[in-house]
């Protein structure tokens, strides 16, 4: 009897010293995976990575992991002012195979949602013009033209749709007129405007988007892409 309370408590001691073992490796990976994401032609201010499953050792002796949480902040692409900042993406990675020698890996199916804030799309419209939340899904988007050498300040209610899986379009629904010639078609040339969303993987499609108090949020989807490597 003595001996086996021994063996019980040799049994935990040992299961308690793998679990720390696991969870210190785990710990480590989720820091180099931070480290080693890479958004080509992009930059992100901050990477936090999520590991689930265990044990995780037996799991990265295979080389395979079964699900991979992700969160950046901050992503950016491009200089010209034709694309538009990411400012949080939060993706589940399914079926993550590690290559050779652990320095490429590639997730068989990424699903998620990207929110782009509104002074992220008022930095991304044309100068002058800002966007805040409408209502309804809708936003608010407000600018200032010249009509007759006067400053003439409109804001119109638009909707926001995808273009091509990787564009957000801005359009307003109506113009108010106010029986001057040309005053919708000026508006519309400040209020209206299409922005591609940098930073996103080669492979990853936006399939829907919607206008939230917060900022647009926008589904994120992809089959098989490269994750580092």
């Amino acid at each position: 009897m003595r001996a086996l309370r021994i063996l019980l408590i040799v049994v935990v001691v040992l299961g308690g010293l793998f679990v720390a073992v696991d969870r210190l490796a785990v710990h480590f990976a989720e820091n180099e995976a931070a480290d080693r994401i890479e958004f080509t032609g992009a930059t992100a201010a901050s990477t936090d990575v999520s590991i689930h499953g265990f044990p995780f050792l037996t799991q990265i002796a295979g080389r395979d992991l079964d699900q991979v949480d992700i969160t950046l902040k901050g992503i950016e692409a491009g200089t010209d002012g034709d694309t538009v900042r990411i400012s949080e993406l939060r993706a589940e990675l399914d079926r993550v195979a590690i290559g050779e020698g652990y320095t490429s890996a590639r997730a068989g199916l990424v699903q998620g949602t990207a929110l782009v804030s509104y002074d992220d799309l008022t930095d991304a419209a044309e100068d002058g013009v800002t966007v805040r939340y409408g209502e309804n899904g809708k936003v608010k988007v407000t600018g200032t033209v010249q009509v007759g050498g006067e400053d003439l300040t409109r804001s119109v209610v638009s909707s926001v749709t995808l273009v091509d899986g990787r564009t957000v379009r801005v359009h307003a629904d109506t113009v108010p007129g106010e029986d001057i010639p040309g005053l919708e078609q000026l508006v519309r040339s400040r209020t209206d405007f299409e922005r591609s969303v940098g930073g996103l993987p080669n492979g990853v499609v936006l399939k829907k988007i919607e206008a939230l108090p917060e900022g647009l949020e926008l589904s994120v989807e992809a089959t098989d892409i490269a994750l580092a490597g």
